[in-house]
């Protein structure tokens, strides 16, 4: 499949068809467009670190420098940029997705009163701030986001579900696998995909594995469609995860539930798949442990 996907592949991206791009170069850009941001943060104070084992492509010595090499996305929520971290004068260096949510924008995090169900915090002046969208209070959501999608990434890894390895986090910006080649391609979204039914077959199994796995953990993506699905390869890749619900607490999981299946199912038959995602959405509500 990569040979059908490779002249078709934009940047990494992780949320829907509706983002503002910025122009940007198929390849990295030349090094007096590269900005050097300073010594790496992965021994900043307060940086929380992905789950152990570390994978070895990690670069983790002090010694290390990140270059922002550029804006991959601007959402509605975040930005993301490409990072190099590397150890000057030896190979030690890794891409890397800077996720940095801002929460200055006044249309900043539209679709957060049903995601944040049963996320309220423990002190209720952080809660009036939130529930006023005060200055203060976008910042809590922002953290919130950020915190949510660091550690739905570290648990999900853990499971063995495919999703970058989150690398640190550091108040609201997530460090994340790039997902991609080395020259700074990122991995086309589903939606990008030309692919034939065999591959297609294989990628919605592979899709239903990752549900299943979510289900049983109590859990539901939230906000899944092909705009949030990378193909790496053969492999698929769920990505954009600030906003999984915990389907047990949360009063609408159910729904959410059924919603990511729809979405994801509608794509697959579009392509000549076919899916009736009802029985998957029942079995999945029942390994989720909610009633029908």
């Amino acid at each position: 499949m990569r040979d059908h996907t490779r002249s078709r592949r934009r940047r990494f991206d992780d949320d829907d068809a509706t983002f503002v791009k910025r122009a940007t170069p198929q390849h990295l850009p030349a090094p007096d467009a590269e900005e050097d941001t300073g010594w790496s943060s992965w021994d900043a104070p307060g940086v929380q670190h992905g789950p152990a084992p570390i994978p070895g492509w990690v670069v983790t010595e002090l010694a290390a420098k990140d270059t922002d090499l550029g804006v991959l996305k601007t959402g509605k929520e975040a930005d993301v940029h490409l990072v190099e971290r590397a150890v000057p004068d030896t190979d030690r260096r890794v891409l890397l997705a800077a996720k940095r949510y801002r929460a200055s924008e006044h249309r900043l995090f539209h679709r957060d009163a049903g995601y944040l169900e049963g996320r309220r915090v423990r002190e209720s002046r952080l809660n009036r701030a939130m529930e006023g969208r005060t200055s203060f209070g976008r910042e809590v959501i922002a953290g919130q986001w950020a915190q949510a999608e660091f550690a739905a990434l570290a648990g999900l890894w853990e499971l063995g579900v495919a999703v970058p390895y989150p690398v640190q986090l550091l108040g609201t910006e997530l460090m994340l696998e790039f997902i991609g080649e080395p020259d700074g391609t990122g991995a086309p979204r589903l939606a990008q995909v030309r692919a034939g039914r065999d591959a297609l077959e294989h990628l919605w199994a592979q899709l239903v594995a990752a549900l299943r796995v979510l289900a049983r953990s109590g859990l539901a993506h939230g906000d899944l469609s092909p705009y949030n699905l990378l193909v790496d390869g053969e492999r698929l890749v769920l990505i954009d995860l600030p906003q999984i619900v915990d389907v047990v607490i949360n009063p609408n999981g159910r729904d959410f539930l059924a919603r990511d299946v729809h979405n994801v199912a509608r794509w697959f038959v579009s392509k000549g798949l076919e899916i009736d995602p009802d029985p998957l959405i029942a079995e999945l509500i029942h390994d989720a442990g909610l009633r029908q």
